[in-house]
Parts: structure tokens; sequence; C-alpha cells
């Protein structure tokens, strides 16, 4: 492959974000300099490259973790922090479009991301704030009604943990006029992302693994028997490589680039508004996101600052004014916060794949990758890695099921993507908007 300027060469800042701004402190790793021999490479230091490292050296193996930037630098580390369960693309689309079978065999994995993040947090001591409960909130009877066929549907594959909120047990979670009702998962929850993935960091170099920041690989060659990657100052020669980039890989492997879209998703922090204040808006200290396809999602965080998340750009890019996006929505499910100042706004991509189920593969003989969560990418980056820490230790019978599911572009190729892909959204915001 030909050599190429990565777009995130020399990125080492956070963003300004209120993750950044009170991250744990955390250690700057070297950059890659000169040639390594390695047995497994693994690029991305985001979740789904920090647990595919964590599973691989928790079995034995030598691991080599190489970021472009800072650990949690992307996704990873600038998400909504909420943990919820099961993967963008519901059950009933795994059982129309795969069989019973596929969709019996995901659904028990629905719970797994969240229960392996919960049990590295205990097991490696890692602070990130963790609390239980996740809420989905709706608008009107037909939202209502697609919540109680998930329960029914979760149900029917022995997964129990959803139950249905009345417009007044709402309020226990969110105390505005905006909602009908809702539903809990009570096996769901939310965290400070950042400081988990930073907590992951110090696990890989805990059980002896190495982690490069500052690193962008700037062309893979997987084609050999022994993969290579290669930064501005450096170069890795790999028996195994595995590529966890998401959307941050743009340029590096072009056939897995075009498998997936940047979108851009915002959030923002208001001020810390003192514990009674935030218990009185959101007494359960739950996190909550609304059903529809352009959702508001949003939590409590340590110090009593509401998250607030939203919005949606495809194709990655940034709007203008995040703080104008978000705070009219905002304001809209509290308006008792308005005229609240806000101390953070920031932005940050996610990989959509088309069909919102998250693609896992083999390219070259020993190149593995993962990506496409579709924005549940939390809890299924935690599950990929893992999987994809199983197929390299042997183990590749949860590996072939993803890997052996077909994958489909986006309609329109390169060019059009995008554009189709907005005019299908608004096509489903107007039916929010609509109520049908």
């Amino acid at each position: 492959m030909d050599m190429v300027t990565h777009p995130y060469a020399g990125t080492g800042a956070y963003p300004q974000s209120y993750y950044a701004a009170s991250a744990n402190p955390a250690p700057l790793r070297p950059r890659l300099e000169g040639r390594h021999e390695v047995d497994i490479c693994v690029v991305g230091g985001g979740y789904s490259g920090l647990s595919t490292a964590i599973t691989l050296l928790e079995q034995g193996h030598s691991v080599t973790l190489i970021e472009g930037a800072r650990i949690g630098w992307g996704a990873s580390g600038r998400n909504g922090g909420q943990i919820v369960n099961g993967l963008n693309a519901g059950l009933h689309v795994f059982r129309r479009r795969f069989g019973d079978e596929v969709a019996q065999n995901v659904a028990a994995l629905f719970m797994e991301g969240g229960q392996i993040i919960r049990d590295r947090v205990a097991r490696y001591g890692i602070d990130c704030d963790l609390k239980e409960g996740n809420v989905f909130a709706a608008f009107n009877d037909r939202h209502m009604r697609e919540l109680r066929e998930k329960r029914d549907l979760w149900a029917s594959y022995g997964l129990d943990s959803l139950q249905m909120l009345t417009r007044d047990e709402m309020r226990q979670h969110a105390a505005t006029d905006l909602y009908c009702g809702g539903m809990i998962d009570t096996k769901g929850g939310h965290m400070h992302p950042l400081n988990l993935a930073l907590g992951e960091a110090a696990a890989v170099e805990r059980l002896g693994g190495t982690i490069h920041e500052m690193s962008p690989v700037i062309s893979a060659d997987t084609d050999g028997a022994r993969p290579v990657i290669r930064t501005a100052n450096g170069e890795v020669h790999a028996r195994t490589l595995v590529l966890c980039g998401n959307a941050y890989l743009k340029g590096v492997v072009p056939g897995l680039e075009w498998r997936v879209m940047p979108v851009s998703t915002q959030v923002m922090a208001t001020e810390p508004l003192g514990a009674d204040r935030a218990r009185a808006l959101m007494p359960a200290d739950t996190c909550v996101e609304d059903v529809r396809y352009i959702l508001d999602y949003y939590r409590m965080s340590a110090d009593n600052r509401l998250l607030f998340g939203g919005g949606s750009v495809y194709g990655g890019t940034d709007p203008r004014d995040i703080k104008r996006k978000l705070v009219r929505s905002m304001e809209r499910v509290f308006p008792s916060l308005k005229s609240t100042r806000i101390d953070h706004a920031w932005s940050g991509n996610f990989a959509l794949s088309f069909t919102r189920v998250p693609q896992m593969g083999r390219i070259g003989p020993s190149t593995y990758f993962a990506h496409g969560y579709s924005g549940h990418g939390v809890v299924g980056s935690h599950l990929f890695g893992r999987i994809l820490g199983e197929a390299i230790n042997g183990d590749l019978s949860r590996f072939d099921m993803f890997a052996n599911l077909p994958w489909l572009p986006f309609p329109g190729g390169r060019t059009f993507r995008v554009p189709y892909s907005v005019l299908g959204s608004w096509w489903y915001a107007a039916r929010d908007r609509l109520g049908v």
C-alpha cells in the first residue's frame, strides 16, 4: 500500500470535553520508534483494542498496542457513557435477516459486554463512577408499543432485565412532563468513559502488555504471512495483527474504510447543579435515552452536572455550534435548566454500518478486524474484543458466527452514501415529529 498522511497524525491533545477535564492521571506512553518484531499487534487504543489486548494478555499472549493519539482519544473517551445492552440492530433484525438460530446465539451475548465492563472494573480497580440502570423514554403510544414488543421479544429469548415504566414511574428517572412512559433495563448502567479506557490501559500494562501512543498508523501490509504496520517513526512486524481503528482508520485500509461511514454525535456538560437539584431532576440517578431515530441521551455525572447528548452528522463532520444545537433539546426536557451555564461541549465519531450490524472478520492470512458498532460501541466493542481474543487464541466459534454474516455496502457508493443516509434520517425524523 502507498504511504498516506494519516488525518490524525500529530494530534495528542484530548478534545475539550468534560471527560478530559475530569480524567484520572495517566502517563503519556512513548511513540513507536524503529523496527519491532512482535507476537500480536493491536491497532487502536479504544475499547475494542483494549478489550482484545486484555483478553489475549489474560490468556498468556504477548501484546503490543499502537494508538494514533492518546488512549481513549476517539469515541471510547467521548461517548455518552451509557451501558446499553444489546447491539444497534435488534433481535428482530437478526431473526428476520439471518434466522432464529443466529438470533438465539446473538441474544446469548446481549448482556456480556456490560458484564465484561463490570468484571474488569472490579478486577483491576478501575475508578470510573460506575452506576446501574438505563432507561428508554417514550413520547407517544407508538413508542410504548415498540418498547413492549422489545421487552416481550427479549423475554422470549430468556432476557428478563427489561421492565415497563408508567408516566409516573418515568418521573423517577427524568422529572419532566415530556414522556408518557418508558422502559428500564436493570442490567444497563453508566460510567465515565474516558476513565474506563484509561483504567483498561493500565490493566494492559499491569498484565505485561506494551502501549505506544502518538503513533498513527500510516500504512498496513496485510497480505503477507507476517503483517506489517508503519508509522511516521517506526514499523511493527507481527505474527498477528488486529485492526480496531473503527471510525478513525481513514486511508489506512481502504477495503475496510468503505464498509462503514463515520457519523458524529455531540455531548455537552452543564455547570455543577448541586446534589439536591441533580436528584430533583433525575431522582434514580440512572441514564436516559429516548427512542426516536435521532435521539437525546443524558445522565448526571459524579459531580452533579447534566451530561446531555444527541444529534448526528453523517460523514463525521462537527457542527458549527454544538451548544446551540443541544441546549434547545435540553431545555425541552428540563425547562428549569434554561440559562444554565454550559461548561463543556464536544463532538466525536462512531462508525455506522448500513445494516447496523457490527462487522468482524479477517483480511489476509493473519489480520483481524472489528468495527461498525453503529452507536452501541460501549458494550459491543468490549464483547467483540473478547471474541477477537478468543479467535486468535484458537476458539473461532463465536468469531465465525459474526464473520460469516453478510454485510451490505451503503447505497450510492462512496460518493452518495452520505446524502442517501441524510435523506433516510430526514424520513425517520419526520415520522418521530408526526408520531407515526
